[in-house]
């Protein structure tokens, strides 16, 4: 790590004096490490901070090591400063986010510092989910992207998600499901033409989600692939990651479980437009979530 970063780390916090607690997560095919500091003499106990290195060789775990994935890669991280630089303040209770402190660079080093969502009420992460837990991740897209409805993508992802078509030419090729290969520029083109275009998280698999102690409220993280698009391509994806083929028809969620309030109507209706348009035009969730599920795993 730079010397530079663990004095802006005490100076954004007020601490006098910082300790490693743990490294949460190594990151991508060694690109850093997200990690816990106990701080002395702030009024905070602890932040989390994402260091990204970029390394001189880039070792995937499964195999895509092409330019084009490193290029991509690299423009995440930038995204994702940018994210907590000119958007993140825009979120409010109802689809939570770590408050950033601090983004730095130095060389080829960059420094995110976040509050740390265990301290701010959500402190568990979830590997299976029940109706409770997967409306509460619903409600969250649903907010969010009702939030960001026909807003340009300026900074982010012209089209978020990491794994549209444009920018995974390697993966598709190596697809075996050859119906799912013939179908996927189709799709692809109607989700881009959805009127419904807002911003989506761009990687809202379950692991990205965390969750109250009694699992009713989340917050997410993870804005490496944020941009514009279709918030239906979140909501898919999310059902793929918590969720096998035979059972989902807990889509239904979306309708049935976002709530009433009146704050939360813009969230209600942009989630019900964007599932009916996808759903009408013949690219809808049910058929291929499945297909999505193993996908996301693979191409990760």
């Amino acid at each position: 790590m730079h010397k530079d970063f663990l004095t802006i780390i005490k100076e954004v916090t007020g601490a006098t004096d910082i300790q490693l607690i743990e490294v949460i997560q190594e990151l991508w095919s060694g690109y850093g490490a997200i990690l816990r500091y106990g701080l002395t003499g702030s009024d905070r106990n602890r932040v989390v901070v994402k260091h990204v290195r970029f390394p001189d060789r880039v070792h995937h775990p499964r195999g895509w090591n092409t330019d084009r994935s490193h290029r991509r890669k690299l423009r995440s991280y930038q995204v994702e400063m940018a994210w907590y630089a000119r958007w993140s303040a825009r979120c409010g209770a109802a689809c939570a986010v770590p408050h950033c402190l601090a983004l730095e660079t130095r060389d080829e080093e960059t420094l995110m510092v976040l509050e740390d969502l265990d301290e701010a009420g959500f402190p568990q992460r979830r590997e299976t989910v029940g109706e409770a837990e997967i409306s509460a991740c619903l409600c969250w897209l649903a907010t969010f992207h009702a939030t960001f409805l026909g807003c340009e993508p300026d900074g982010l992802w012209e089209q978020g998600t990491y794994w549209h078509l444009e920018t995974r030419p390697d993966e598709l090729e190596a697809l075996t499901d050859l119906s799912l290969k013939r179908a996927a520029s189709a799709i692809d083109r109607r989700l881009r033409d959805s009127p419904y275009q807002s911003l989506v998280h761009g990687d809202a698999k379950l692991e990205n989600f965390c969750f109250s102690p009694d699992g009713r409220q989340v917050a997410a993280v993870d804005f490496q692939y944020v941009g514009g698009g279709c918030g239906m391509k979140d909501v898919a994806y999310f059902i793929g990651s918590c969720l096998a083929e035979e059972e989902c028809a807990g889509c239904r969620l979306l309708h049935r479980q976002l709530p009433g309030r009146r704050g939360m109507r813009a969230a209600r209706i942009v989630a019900a437009r964007n599932l009916l348009h996808i759903t009408q035009t013949g690219s809808g969730p049910s058929p291929a979530i499945g297909r999505c599920r193993s996908g996301g795993r693979e191409l990760a």
